[in-house]
């Protein structure tokens, strides 16, 4: 079986009518390889749904219960992000699929 492309592709991002509460974050998943690396081009159906990211906006931070203070996100909006295979909640907004999801699905920051 040919090996895919790791890198994957960021969609272009446009303004958003939507904001994150609390701890939530919200993600736009980056487009899956439509290609191997030897050029077999590859069917909707054996594309690996991409696990990484560009986070588009994020929520105040989570409320702290004891001082009633909020406690900041470590990501913030422009970073890429690589998540877990079921993270967050799909939604579809004018044509966009993004992904919300709390702080804590988000594994790593990608430099």
């Amino acid at each position: 079986m040919a090996a895919t492309k790791t890198a994957t592709k960021s969609r272009k991002t446009t303004k958003l009518n939507i904001r994150p509460l609390g701890d939530k974050v919200i993600v736009q998943r980056d487009e899956a390889d439509s290609i191997t690396e030897s050029g077999i081009y590859l069917p909707e159906q054996a594309k690996d749904t991409p696990k990484t990211g560009v986070v588009l906006a994020v929520g105040d931070g989570a409320l702290n219960t004891d001082t009633g203070e909020r406690i900041p996100l470590t990501v913030s909006k422009g970073d890429r992000v690589v998540f877990s295979s079921y993270a967050g909640s799909e939604v579809k907004l004018d044509d966009q699929e993004l992904l919300i999801m709390t702080e804590s699905e988000i594994l790593a920051i990608i430099d």
